[in-house]
């Protein structure tokens, strides 16, 4: 079932299936940033001058999150300085280094997560329990 929203983001205004979206950004400022499906292109909702898709956004983060579907498994991940929600059903590999450091990259960012389990080890630990239950693959940290 597609969950589409009208979003007002600067002068365009975009109709956009939420379900689609597999990462959002909270910033300390209280922005949220998403990326459009298929797309590198970043939405940012400011809550001090777009309050309503502000609203409309977070009420769908919540839900997602609430859903338990075998296509959506959403973390909660602190990642320089910001708290990304991610659906890790959606990536589509993971590199796991000697040192323990954790990267995967998110399909519609030009950037990688790099977690590291001393630094981040709740975060970490999310991704490890989603890769041993959905994938059966359980990662050396000797």
């Amino acid at each position: 079932m597609a969950y589409w929203v009208k979003i007002q983001d600067q002068r365009k205004e975009y109709v956009i299936n939420l379900d689609c979206v597999n990462t959002f950004c909270y910033e300390k400022n209280a922005r949220v940033t998403f990326w459009l499906p298929n797309s590198s292109i970043p939405i940012v909702i400011n809550p001090q001058s777009n309050w309503e898709d502000y609203q409309k956004i977070c009420d769908y983060v919540e839900y997602a999150q609430g859903l338990d579907i075998n296509h959506a498994y959403w973390v909660k991940i602190i990642y320089e300085r910001k708290e990304y929600i991610i659906n890790l059903n959606c990536i589509n590999s993971f590199c796991h280094e000697h040192n323990g450091k954790l990267t995967f990259w998110l399909p519609d960012l030009n950037f990688p997560i790099i977690i590291n389990p001393i630094s981040n080890p709740e975060s970490y630990q999310k991704v490890i329990h989603y890769l041993e239950k959905y994938t059966g693959v359980y990662l050396d940290n000797s």
